[in-house]
């Protein structure tokens, strides 16, 4: 699993606004009807039911947001670097700015936990958060993430 199979330039947002952690998953909902067919409602929902469990803030102000819908047939993922940090109520408590929404099928259990484990990998790295809190451009990140992938292949 890489991170080309879940983004491309066209899913990466760069300065996204929001306020509040409802006002990311609504606007990530929004965004991720238009790229999955989906319904705007229905991937907030599933969004929001997930985070009851437990916040996807996973900490270094990261949060990896992820649900499954049953009529999706892939996995689509899509990056925001936010214009001012929100609170997440992340695990460290502390505000996040860089967010991987993560939407899979009902019958992607091995393949969505490969996703999220990807993710969290390159998100893991400080030198690349560092690098994509430093920039401002959807075709910057989108180098970025993938940037990070390409090294560890080679």
């Amino acid at each position: 699993m890489e991170i080309t199979d879940l983004i491309s330039s066209d899913t990466v947002v760069a300065n996204l606004h929001a306020t509040s952690k409802k006002q990311v998953l609504q606007e990530l909902s929004r965004r991720a009807a238009d790229i999955t067919g989906e319904h705007e409602r229905a991937i907030f929902e599933v969004l929001m039911e997930r985070e009851r469990l437990g916040t996807t803030g996973v900490g270094s102000g990261i949060a990896i947001p992820h649900g499954k819908l049953q009529s999706l047939e892939r996995l689509h993922g899509l990056f925001a670097r936010l214009e001012q940090p929100v609170d997440f109520q992340a695990i460290d408590e502390r505000p996040v700015d860089l967010i991987f929404l993560l939407l899979a099928p009902e019958s992607a259990g091995a393949d969505h936990l490969k996703a999220l484990a990807r993710v969290s990998r390159v998100l893991r790295d400080g030198k690349v958060c560092e690098k994509l809190r430093g920039t401002d451009t959807s075709e910057a990140l989108f180098a970025i993430l993938t940037e990070k992938m390409e090294t560890e292949a080679a």
